[in-house]
C-alpha cells in the first residue's frame, strides 16, 4: 500500500511513524503541497490536515480519483462532494475521531438515546477536553455525540496541556446520574484507525462516496 500523508503535525506524525519503513508513503505538507502528478501512483491519501488547509486541497484530491482518509475538522463539507466522488467511483472515509473503540461508544450513546423511556425529563450533559492547539470547540465529536442522542445536549469545553481527547456524556435523572467516558491516551489510536480505514478500502469493502467512518466500524460488530 503506498500512501500519501496531507500534514505532519500530531497526529500525521503518528500516521508517518505507524507506516515505517514496511509500506511505502509520501509526505505532503506547505513545504511540499500535493498536486495531481505528485499524487500519481498513491493507493490512498490520508489527511490530518486543519480545516482550512484541507479544503484549499479538496478540489485535487477529488480529481485525483485516489481514495481518501480524512480526520480533518473544524469546516462544512460542501454540499456535492457526495455526488462527486459516487461519480468518480471514489471511495472516502471521514471521521472526527478515528478511535476504534468510539464505536463502542457509539453504540452506548444509541441505546442512552432511549433514556425517556425509562426516565421523565433526562438530562444530557457532554463535556470535552482537548490540548491547547485546538481551536474548534465543541470538538466534532462531541457533537457526533450529540448527534448519536438524538437530544439538545448542553456541551462545554476546555483546552489544557496536551490532553489528546477526552469526552463525558452524563445522562442525569432525579435519582442516578449515567456516564459514559471515553479517554484517548494516545494519537496512535487515531492513525491506526485511519490506516484501518485504508486497508478496508484496499480490500474493497468501502462504496464509492462519502462514508462516515463509524458506519465502517459498525458492520465488525453486527
Amino acid at each position: 500500500m503506498k500512501v500519501a500523508v496531507l500534514g505532519k503535525g500530531k497526529t500525521g506524525k503518528k500516521v508517518i511513524e505507524k507506516l515505517g519503513v514496511h509500506n511505502q508513503h509520501t509526505v505532503f505538507d506547505s513545504t511540499n503541497p500535493p498536486t495531481l502528478e505528485k499524487l500519481k501512483g498513491h493507493d490512498v491519501i490520508i489527511s490530518f490536515l486543519p480545516g482550512e488547509p484541507f479544503l484549499n486541497y479538496l478540489e485535487i484530491l477529488v480529481d485525483s480519483k485516489i481514495p481518501v482518509v480524512t480526520g480533518s475538522t473544524g469546516f462544512e463539507w460542501p454540499s456535492q462532494i457526495a455526488s462527486k466522488l459516487v461519480k468518480n467511483g471514489t471511495p472516502w472515509v471521514r471521521a472526527h475521531n478515528f478511535s476504534l473503540g468510539m464505536n463502542l461508544v457509539h453504540e452506548m450513546i444509541k441505546v442512552l438515546s432511549k433514556a425517556e423511556k425509562l426516565f421523565e425529563k433526562p438530562n444530557f450533559k457532554i463535556h470535552e477536553i482537548h490540548h491547547i492547539m485546538k481551536v474548534d470547540a465543541p470538538s466534532g465529536t462531541a457533537l457526533s455525540w450529540q448527534d448519536w442522542s438524538k437530544q439538545k445536549c448542553d456541551i462545554t469545553s476546555a483546552r489544557t496541556g496536551d490532553v489528546v481527547g477526552d469526552h463525558k456524556l452524563t445522562v442525569e435523572t432525579e435519582t442516578e446520574d449515567i456516564i459514559v467516558q471515553h479517554q484517548a491516551k494516545d494519537r496512535g489510536i487515531f492513525a491506526a484507525g485511519a490506516l484501518w480505514s485504508a486497508q478496508k478500502i484496499i480490500d474493497g469493502q468501502v462504496p464509492a462516496g462519502l462514508n462516515d467512518f463509524s458506519d465502517i466500524a459498525i458492520k465488525e460488530l453486527l
